[in-house]
């Protein structure tokens, strides 16, 4: 799955007026994937906004509680 695929998948969840995910890594975007999955499941309002790296490090911006979590499984992941 492309970046440009996973935010049409979750494009109801996508706030408006923001680019979702923006990293192209084939490991990264299936690892959130399922963990959004998973976040829908138990939270159907949840949103989210960008992901991306800055300044060396992953942002995920959310609503979820899960959003540090996740950064922190995504720079292990591009180490």
């Amino acid at each position: 799955m492309t970046a440009e695929e996973f935010n049409r998948k979750y494009k109801s969840h996508l706030e408006e007026g923001h680019y979702g995910m923006a990293i192209e890594n084939q490991a990264i975007i299936s690892y959130l994937d399922k963990q959004f999955e998973a976040e829908i499941k138990e939270n159907p309002n949840f949103t989210f906004s960008q992901i991306k790296f800055k300044f060396g490090t992953s942002r995920v911006y959310t609503s979820s509680d899960k959003s540090s979590k996740w950064e922190f499984e995504i720079d292990n992941m591009s180490r």
